[in-house]
């Protein structure tokens, strides 16, 4: 007689993060089924009830109901797995014990440390913690977040046949392209890459961190961290080299105040 084989939910509004994850998944844990993904917390709550699930894996921040308000209704009726770009939503969950988290890009290495926490608990078959006190405080911390104007940290772009998740910090430089923006960050092993999305760069730039981020040209909004050093042109405009990068961006007459200094 073979013993049941574990089960498992994702809940993540993107389906590329959803199917990522259901592949680590296969990779770092060949016996778990995920028997259920759901676009929201509401659905994720519905499949749930419907499959009962060994496991849920919520991600934070999804249209309409969240993954913690979810996970609230879940309860301790299974074990439960944040994922989010904003670890600091999970770390004191995390640091206590109670629940685990994992941060976007998923990595397979921290997954594999998730799953064998995950199997270690599941193999003690003690009782689930009791989280609702905890769940508690994140959903409060989440309502003070909504109400609150937020920073831009994390930009998602189709690149080539994948969802990447690329950190504002990353950033060097926006440039308008017709109806899209061009995003230039700093890819794999910090080399230079290019993606574009279809936000406009108005709507982007007033969401980003005004003390790094600043518009020198009608197309263009640039990273200040990420300029090597800026040169004057003809008729009162200039050119910015950035580190790293073989890019000049124009700085535009209307803009030039912000180097007066260079």
């Amino acid at each position: 007689m073979t013993s049941r084989r574990p089960t498992a939910l994702i809940a993540d509004d993107e389906p590329l993060l959803r199917k990522a994850l259901t592949r680590l998944l296969a990779s770092a844990w060949p016996e778990l089924d995920v028997v259920a993904q759901a676009r929201n917390g509401r659905e994720a709550v519905e499949l749930f009830e419907a499959q009962k699930p060994d496991i849920c894996f919520l991600d934070v921040h999804m249209p309409g109901m969240s993954g913690v308000e979810a996970a609230r209704l879940i309860g301790r009726r299974a074990h439960l797995v944040f994922v989010t770009a904003f670890d600091q939503y999970a770390v004191q969950a995390f640091d206590e014990g109670a629940l685990d988290y994992l941060v976007k890009p998923l990595e397979p290495a921290r997954l594999a440390d998730t799953v064998e926490r995950l199997r270690e608990r599941m193999r003690a078959a003690q009782p689930l913690p009791n989280t609702e006190a905890l769940l508690e405080q994140l959903v409060a911390r989440l309502d003070k977040e909504a109400a609150a104007p937020s920073l831009l940290r994390w930009i998602h772009a189709s690149v080539g046949q994948s969802l990447r998740l690329i950190a504002v910090d990353e950033i060097d430089f926006l440039r308008s392209d017709e109806k899209y923006t061009l995003i230039a960050w700093r890819g794999d092993a910090g080399k230079p890459a290019e993606a574009l999305i279809r936000t406009p760069l108005k709507e982007l730039g007033e969401q980003l961190d005004a003390a790094h981020f600043v518009q020198v040209h009608r197309s263009v909004v640039v990273n200040l961290r990420s300029i090597s050093h800026v040169t004057r042109g003809e008729n009162e405009t200039a050119q910015i080299h950035l580190k790293g990068r073989s890019e000049v961006l124009p700085v535009s007459r209307s803009y030039l105040h912000l180097f007066r200094q260079m």
